[in-house]
């Protein structure tokens, strides 16, 4: 979430900072409706040290969505869960899928200097040639009898 937020130094929009009342105030909910969402699975907050929630500014954005997908949408809560997990699901994907194309970026950059060592491994005095073959089909020709 960007732009009515600014972070304090040393926090992100994970960072679990807003209690419930701010949280409900910010998301547009209600209190005991945060609370009911979380013990539903929708939105997990963090704890604080005596136990209460704390939202981070990634969770007043979920509590957004979640209030448009019920409102204007008209998905239930435990199509709602659904969807959260899914998209949950499609980002730890997406982060292992830029994970193994940096990883084949690195063999492929690996492969390529293996061979630019093997090639300046040569010796100059010897020059490759280029081999070529043929095929020749031989049919013997049939003596006519006499």
């Amino acid at each position: 979430m960007s732009g009515p937020f600014a972070f304090p130094p040393g926090t992100n929009e994970d960072t679990p900072v807003f209690v419930i009342s701010v949280a409900a105030q910010l998301s547009g909910l209600h209190a005991q409706t945060l609370r009911s969402y979380d013990r539903l699975g929708l939105v997990s907050p963090g704890r604080a040290t005596g136990g209460g929630r704390r939202y981070s500014a990634r969770d007043i954005s979920l509590l957004r969505e979640v209030q448009r997908l019920s409102q204007e949408e008209g998905v239930n809560l435990a199509g709602i869960k659904r969807i959260i997990e899914l998209e949950n699901q499609l980002d730890s994907l997406k982060s292992r899928l830029a994970e193994a194309l940096q990883e084949l970026a690195a063999a492929h950059a690996a492969a390529e200097q293996a061979a630019a060592a093997v090639h300046a491994s040569y010796r100059r005095d010897l020059v490759p040639v280029r081999q070529q073959t043929a095929l020749v089909v031989w049919k013997p020709v049939r003596q006519q009898a006499r």
